[in-house]
């Protein structure tokens, strides 16, 4: 192998590296390497790879001037070294390069090149003209712990059936409680994708991590529920998510997947006299796909509810929209208890707001009843105690 130091370089972002590094560890599979022009035109014609669904091709054609130069004038077997942020990440020997039309990938990826959609242009800024294919090696390969950790639960509890469910948690609310808990039902282990985006409109990962662990451990048999980390790269973003969650939950080792009604590519089509959906377009991938209840809060009923159950109409429902939560928390508002548990509210203001207050131990004791000792309070004390007055109900 000739020396990186006397390879040429290519420059990726570290969301390119994140998708690398899924095919390194075989959670893309069918998908092993950087497809080449032609085995690129079979995926996009059939949407298939090796008799697998894949919904486009696995390329990589990084943005740049110095990139797209480089890579025009690269010769067939020539070994290159991929750099990510200043690192080195990857050796790849170059099986071939070819010109691409980056708005007609954007369109393979989100159905759409309209740059009003989200994700169009942030992904179309990321992409060059020129993409290569063959195999690569990482320079630093990480053990993927995870799935490691996957296979012991699953032997500690003799589990026959592990599910999944792909989520933000951004933030976790009453609704993502209930589809938790619903999946659980019918299944043994339960991992759980919590997604890591790459835009700045989304509570830290590490916060919604910490949310998410509180309600397993304090509110779920959590030998029954296991929280892996996946970083959310454009791949995710389009129509086709579902088959690539559906792809990455199986190579994980799970056998069923969940999801909401309202995820994103479950849109359905009118085809040959029949409803159908893009789960109707999986194929070869080994795992049941459940749809899942949509839940909201009836005021008539008083409870959580099914849409599918309940008998009052949209007037008397509120729905669970994460972005309009995590809006009241941006704002510093404790949103209502029947939006999302008083802990996690607490948690997450705590965290997204601290040392909010000038003198708290004065705000706590002015404002709730003590017990007439001196004691140190947390800022999510402060709000739990805060959310027990906004549900006293004897003055109103």
């Amino acid at each position: 192998m000739t020396s990186s130091r006397k390879n040429k370089t290519i420059y990726i972002d570290k969301e390119a590296a994140s998708v690398l590094e899924l095919v390194a560890n075989s959670l893309l599979l069918p998908v092993t390497k950087l497809m080449c022009e032609k085995g690129s035109e079979e995926v996009l014609k059939t949407g298939l790879l090796d008799g697998k669904s894949f919904p486009f091709p696995f390329i990589l054609a990084p943005s740049g001037k110095k990139n797209e130069k480089t890579i025009s004038e690269l010769e067939i077997g020539q070994e290159i070294t991929i750099l990510c942020e200043g690192d080195e990440f990857a050796t790849l020997i170059i099986e071939e390069t070819y010109k691409i039309d980056p708005n007609e990938r954007v369109k393979h990826i989100y159905g759409t090149d309209d740059a009003t959609h989200p994700g169009v242009m942030a992904t179309i800024k990321r992409l060059g003209s020129w993409a290569i294919s063959g195999e690569y090696t990482l320079i630093k390969p990480k053990e993927n712990i995870n799935k490691n950790k996957i296979e012991e639960a699953k032997k500690l509890i003799e589990a026959k059936h592990t599910s999944s469910l792909f989520m933000a948690a951004n933030p976790l609310h009453r609704g993502h409680e209930r589809l938790i808990r619903q999946t659980l039902e019918s299944t043994d282990l339960l991992v759980i994708f919590l997604l890591k985006p790459y835009d700045s409109h989304n509570i830290n990962y590490e916060i919604r991590k910490e949310a998410l662990e509180y309600f397993i451990n304090n509110f779920l048999p959590k030998n029954r529920v296991i929280v892996v980390p996946l970083e959310n790269s454009y791949i995710f973003a389009g129509y086709n998510e579902i088959i690539i969650d559906s792809i990455v939950a199986k190579n994980y080792g799970c056998d069923r997947m969940t999801i909401g009604r309202n995820h994103a590519g479950l849109g359905m089509f009118y085809d040959c006299n029949s409803n159908k959906s893009i789960i109707d377009r999986v194929t070869g991938i080994d795992i049941e796909i459940q749809i899942a209840s949509e839940y909201v809060y009836c005021d008539q009923c008083t409870t959580l509810v099914s849409k599918n159950t309940c008998p009052h109409g949209q007037h008397h429902q509120i729905s669970y929209h994460s972005d309009s939560i995590l809006e009241l928390l941006e704002a510093g508002i404790l949103p209502p208890a029947v939006l999302i548990r008083k802990e996690i509210s607490a948690l997450l203001l705590a965290k997204l707001y601290p040392n909010r207050f000038k003198n708290l131990e004065k705000l706590y004791y002015d404002t709730f009843a003590a017990k007439g000792l001196l004691e140190e309070h947390s800022e999510k004390d402060f709000y739990l105690e805060l959310m027990k007055l906004y549900q006293t109900t004897s003055l109103t």
